[in-house]
């Protein structure tokens, strides 16, 4: 008697589950749809990263959009970028967009993959973390490398063209009374720009690439109407002209930004390698010491107008050169 019991109960039971499955599935395709990350848990966390480097682009292009025609607005530029100079976390962000960025390109993923079943997993990943340099010499790593130099001499142009405009700034804005008053607000300045990663807030999100649309400069993500098409990643302009040094990819962030693809791409949700490898100690140090002397220009400072000629110098031209991919070849 008992077991006929349980048998209907069973049935019973797995009757309604289905019917709530059912319902709850009816849900989902009515509601409004929403970004899924990638499931990997390492790339959910890449894309974190990413999101974080896109957002400062994005204050970026609305610092080089905004009306200097207050003192709020000198302030607004100052500390939406300043928030960003603590610590690794632009470094990171960096880092894990180029990757992305990296990641597009088939044949080197192809390559990576390849070279993992053949050693292993774990030999392949212990290579990478060992000597990032490593995977440059990966099967379509080239054009890879070439994409990511590209996408990120774009983003740097970017922001000097930006930090030009707020140079000149620092001479017109002299001819306007509420610029050239003295400015008495120095220790107020300097607290918002320490605690401006504190109050920092990234919720801006890149859609997914499914739209078959490559992820080129993250600039080019604001650059443009949200209808124009993006651009293709540029390939780096490293031609010689007259008078200009030729520039050369910096093989060891190349490098190191090759790796984290091809980690992403072989790694199965642990974090502790990628996390090593996102992480660059001396460019990081580059960026804190932008911002101490961006805080140090502040406070030297006795005018408003002054502040255009800080974030020029220091809060976007000095970030620059910290997070340039290229350098000068090295003099035999």
């Amino acid at each position: 008697m008992i077991t006929p019991l349980l048998a209907i109960l069973s049935v019973s039971l797995l009757h309604s589950g289905v019917q709530e499955a059912a319902e709850n599935t009816e849900e989902n395709a009515s509601a409004d749809p929403v970004l899924v990350l990638e499931s990997a848990p390492q790339a959910s966390a890449l894309r974190l990263h990413a999101d974080t480097y896109a957002a400062y682009h994005s204050d970026v292009s609305e610092a080089g959009a905004r009306e200097l025609t207050s003192v709020m607005a000198l302030d607004e530029t100052m500390d939406s970028l300043a928030a960003y100079y603590t610590d690794d976390r632009l470094v990171d962000a960096q880092i894990a967009y180029a990757a992305l960025v990296a990641a597009q390109h088939p044949e080197f993923i192809d390559s990576v993959r390849a070279i993992a079943d053949y050693y292993g997993s774990g030999i392949t990943a212990a290579s990478l973390m060992n000597d990032p340099v490593f995977v440059t010499g990966f099967m379509g790593a080239d054009t890879a490398s070439d994409n990511v130099v590209g996408a990120l001499t774009t983003d740097t142009r970017t922001m000097n063209i930006v930090a030009d405009r707020y140079r000149e700034a620092a001479y017109d804005l002299q001819s306007q009374t509420w610029a050239r008053t003295r400015a008495h607000d120095r220790r107020t300045r300097l607290e918002q720009i320490e605690s401006g990663s504190i109050r920092l807030q990234t919720p801006f999100r890149m859609a997914e690439n499914g739209n078959g649309r490559r992820l080129g400069a993250a600039s080019d993500l604001f650059g443009a109407s949200a209808s124009a098409p993006r651009p293709e990643a540029p390939t780096p302009g490293l031609a010689l002209t007259v008078g200009e040094t030729q520039l050369q990819p910096d093989e060891r962030r190349v490098g190191r930004i090759l790796a984290v693809a091809a980690l992403q791409s072989i790694e199965a949700g642990d974090m502790r390698a990628m996390d090593a490898l996102l992480a660059d100690p001396a460019v990081g140090r580059c960026i804190v010491s932008a911002r101490l002397n961006l805080a140090q220009c502040v406070a030297a400072g006795h005018f408003k107008y002054e502040d255009a000629f800080c974030i020029a110098e220091h809060a976007l031209q000095e970030v620059a050169v910290c997070l340039t991919t290229t350098r000068a070849p090295v003099a035999e």
